[in-house]
């Protein structure tokens, strides 16, 4: 099989962890994009307040198979 990507970057965001804030994202994504088949995380960070963890956001690639590839 060869498939041509294409790549968009989402950040998702959570107060419950980075696998939220993934799933937020791909989730999300998967309404307008079609054809999703892998992400790449590119960054974590968060927000801390009083010494406590309140927030996660992570950077994320995700692609997706063009439209019209010959093994759709």
């Amino acid at each position: 099989m060869s498939h041509v990507y294409k790549k968009v970057e989402l950040v998702g965001s959570s107060r419950e962890g980075v696998d939220d804030a993934i799933r937020r994202a791909v989730s999300k994504a998967s309404e307008s994009l079609h054809n999703l088949d892998w992400f790449e995380v590119k960054e974590i960070r968060g927000w801390i307040q009083d010494g406590n963890v309140q927030h996660t956001q992570v950077t994320l690639q995700v692609g997706f198979r063009i439209d019209g590839d010959a093994d759709d």
